[in-house]
């Protein structure tokens, strides 16, 4: 893909000024590289993640409409796109005016000291650039192998568990992280050297079937679809809520479709500290965008122009909460805590509202304070420590509810400990089910069983039965699924014909 170029000139000057007003205010990061395209193509990068090259689908092609025509109607307009790699990459929109290039660099350095130091992206893999594309080459022999349909059809089974992943995985040891590393290269040495496309060399299979699994030995157990010893491989399998990893190593299927499955899933987890630190993400670059904008950056004759689009970034929805205004708003409430003390034992217990309106330590921490929130917190801990009484009156935050009887959605509540409950609740898994594996010999049949963990929101049942569909696709058994409605425990099966519940 070569539809962007690198930035000169004004541009290449503009970016070196704003990197400097960054290092001056301590963000680190990176190095950090800019090009610039037009609207079409960053609507091409944008439906695939922000990567030039990935694996073909036509999912990426529908989002890439879905973009193209609310930038046409004007229902929305993408700025810049930054991936998390090293380098870092940006992408700047060529017919943006400067005022806009400076503040999308401001907002870029932002993100990007927020991808080297939050300790939920800490192993990352920053070549993530050559992975997809490694990706993308891999899936494109599958699909002249096997047949382009019958590939795609697989992915998008396998995309539908791309939720079900287990955020612990995130955590792996500096080791295994040097060991994954290390085999990688011997296997991409070894695909390189090999000639046969028949045959797979025997490390790349050993890599394929252990490179999330945090071991890796040189030998691989290949176990016969007909010989399943379904009682073993459910010792250990209660708990588990990384399905994609277990139906990878363990599943009745081709060693070409446990492949595709460790692709998918290795790019899963790539976005997943994204989804984890939405609000943080976008609030720490909105912060500095909006510092470096009004207090180095910014020409008197641009200030119009600035406040134009700053205020339609931090705009909030009647109806949903805004990340941008949300996490850059709780930035700047615990910066001038900290530095005027509102916080700890004695401010907390005062109940005179005229001395806690008047509070000034003059402590000065609450830049130092930010930095380290920024460093160890994700969304829901984010929200769960910081997200006060006083912040969310301050903000206006309410919840409302649909009213049928006259048919508009009204406030519910203004009530601090019920918006912020919601709000977590919101949060808790992205808003998805939390699913996880009961047993995968359920019956002592080799059936799967599944255990809807509940959070207080019912499983929605049409969602379950086309989830469970793909996972039959895939496990080549029945699939069970227990969940709890009005206090009552229910289990669903698909059998490969039907979605149904199981008579108790």
């Amino acid at each position: 893909m070569n539809r962007s170029k690198p930035i000169q000139g004004e541009l290449l000057r503009l970016k070196e000024e704003i990197e400097q007003y960054a290092i001056d205010y301590g963000l680190t990061y990176y190095p950090v590289v800019f090009e610039v395209c037009n609207y079409d193509t960053i609507c091409i990068l944008a439906a695939q993640g922000g990567f030039p090259s990935r694996y073909p689908h036509w999912r990426f092609g529908m989002e890439y409409d879905q973009l193209s025509k609310g930038n046409i109607y004007g229902f929305q307009k993408i700025y810049e796109l930054v991936i998390n790699t090293d380098p870092c990459y940006a992408y700047l929109l060529s017919s943006n005016r400067i005022v806009d290039q400076k503040l999308v660099m401001a907002h870029v350095y932002g993100h990007a000291d927020f991808f080297k130091n939050n300790a939920w992206f800490r192993t990352t893999d920053k070549r993530m650039m050559d992975v997809m594309a490694n990706h993308g080459t891999k899936i494109r022999k599958y699909m002249n192998k096997y047949g382009q349909d019958r590939v795609e059809a697989f992915i998008d089974a396998v995309n539908s568990l791309e939720n079900l992943l287990d955020v612990n995985v995130l955590f792996e040891t500096a080791e295994v992280v040097r060991k994954r590393e290390e085999l990688e290269r011997t296997a991409q040495e070894e695909e390189l050297r090999e000639d046969d496309d028949d045959v797979r060399s025997k490390v790349l299979r050993s890599y394929m079937k252990s490179k999330e699994k945090g071991e890796f030995s040189a030998e691989e157990v290949v176990v016969p679809n007909d010989k399943y010893d379904f009682k073993k491989i459910d010792e250990n399998v209660k708990g588990t809520r990384d399905i994609m990893k277990f139906l990878m190593q363990n599943a009745p299927i081709e060693e070409w479709q446990s492949d595709i499955i460790g692709c998918l899933r290795e790019e899963a987890y790539y976005f997943l500290p994204q989804r984890m630190t939405k609000i943080m993400n976008e609030g720490w670059a909105s912060y500095w965008h909006s510092k470096i904008m009004t207090n180095n950056a910014l020409k008197s004759s641009e200030i119009i122009d600035f406040a134009d689009v700053h205020s339609g970034v931090m705009a909030m929805s009647p109806q949903s909460i805004n990340p941008y205004k949300i996490g850059i708003e709780l930035f700047r409430d615990i910066e001038h805590r900290w530095d005027t003390g509102k916080f700890g034992k004695e401010y907390l217990e005062c109940t005179d509202m005229n001395k806690k309106e008047s509070w000034d330590m003059k402590l000065g921490l609450g830049r130092e304070k930010i930095f380290e929130v920024r460093k160890s917190h994700n969304d829901i801990t984010f929200l769960d420590e910081y997200f006060t009484e006083e912040f969310c009156q301050r903000q206006q935050i309410f919840t409302y509810k649909f009213n049928p009887r006259t048919g508009r959605n009204e406030i519910e509540t203004r009530d601090f400990k019920a918006i912020k409950a919601k709000l977590l609740q919101q949060l808790t898994n992205f808003g998805q089910p939390l699913i996880e594996i009961e047993s995968s010999n359920y019956n002592n049949r080799g059936e799967m069983l599944l255990r809807h963990v509940h959070q207080g929101v019912d499983l929605d049942l049409s969602f379950a039965a086309d989830t469970m569909k793909n996972i039959f696709m895939i496990w080549k058994r029945p699939v069970n699924i227990a969940t709890v409605t009005e206090e009552k425990e229910y289990i669903y099966v698909y059998d490969g014909e039907s979605f149904k519940p199981v008579k108790n």
